[in-house]
């Protein structure tokens, strides 16, 4: 990385912003190869990360900020900290009060609240995920799932009424309600909605690109089909996997 940064016209004109979409790219693609189970491709992503990391505490070193050397101490000390149950006397019984003492060491250090630790950019799905992981820790949490399951249904109904008054703001603030309340019931009942969403990504993609190869089959376009002719390729589609 110093000689990149010093030879090549490049990375020398890289900053913290101009490598940030970058960084983002190479995260989905390391979700990517995890949620594919692709080992060679991890290696691979794990490694653009590390070069990701490098490069900006190279910056950070050039604006006097923070070394390599600093950004591993700190994360180091920090996991000291936070682990009392290893490193110290703190006794727990489990992943439960690991999570919960995670969350008073927090507060400790200065986070002014429980949801501190929470992105604002994140992506809405996964950032209403880490929004009811970490309320719970305090306790704010349904005690079961039926409970949340009558919330679902509460939600659902709030939102086909919002949508009977056509009040457009009502029917987006209750569709909201609805996909939150539905992440909840995904905790519940052990579901990761992000992996069980782009499970069903996959799967619709699988299963149109399929239909799209029937119908050449067939010497014709979906485009010249009627919305009944590509629902039965659909159908087929289906019949095909069960029989698999």
């Amino acid at each position: 990385m110093d000689e990149l940064r010093e030879q090549c016209p490049w990375d020398k004109k890289q900053t913290i912003h101009t490598l940030r979409q970058q960084t983002l790219e190479e995260v989905y693609e390391l979700t990517d190869a995890i949620a594919n189970e692709d080992w060679n491709g991890l290696k691979e992503e794990l490694g653009d990360m590390m070069l990701h990391i490098v490069f900006y505490s190279r910056i950070g070193m050039e604006q006097n900020r923070f070394t390599l050397d600093e950004v591993i101490e700190g994360v180091c000390n920090k996991l000291v900290n936070r682990h009392p149950h290893i490193y110290s006397n703190t006794k727990v019984e489990n992943e439960t009060e690991v999570k919960q003492n995670w969350e008073r060491i927090k507060q400790q250090e200065g986070k002014m609240s429980v949801l501190s630790g929470v992105p604002p950019s994140m992506p809405a799905l996964m950032k209403a995920l880490r929004l009811q992981e970490k309320t719970k820790q305090v306790g704010f949490e349904w005690d079961n799932t039926e409970q949340v399951k009558d919330k679902v249904n509460e939600e659902i109904s709030e939102l086909y009424e919002a949508v009977s008054s056509g009040n457009q703001n009502d029917i987006e603030d209750e569709f909201g309600d609805v996909l939150f309340a539905l992440i909840n019931y995904a905790r519940f009942v052990k579901v990761d909605p992000e992996l069980a969403l782009e499970r069903t990504n996959k799967k619709f993609i699988r299963r149109f690109q399929r239909i799209e190869e029937m119908a050449a089959a067939q010497n014709s376009s979906l485009h010249d089909m009627t919305l009944q002719e590509m629902d039965e390729l659909w159908n087929q589609v289906k019949a095909e996997e069960r029989n698999k």
